[in-house]
């Protein structure tokens, strides 16, 4: 295996992890977003469950 080969294989495997490194920051990117939307759409949820509670009369059993 002449010296080229050596090179074109080690840039090869840099691009590699360069592409993998990159999929994982996208990858934890979109998990994050996910995370965000999730909060966003609770927080709704218990603004919603709140008015509803303030709107309806108290109950007694």
């Amino acid at each position: 295996m002449g010296a080229g080969a050596i090179g074109a294989l080690a840039i090869g495997a840099v691009a590699f992890g360069a592409l993998a490194i990159g999929a994982l920051s996208v990858g934890r990117l979109a998990i994050g977003r996910g995370k965000i939307r999730r909060l966003e759409i609770e927080e709704l949820h218990v603004q919603r469950l709140t008015v509803d509670e303030l709107s309806t009369p108290d109950r007694k059993p």
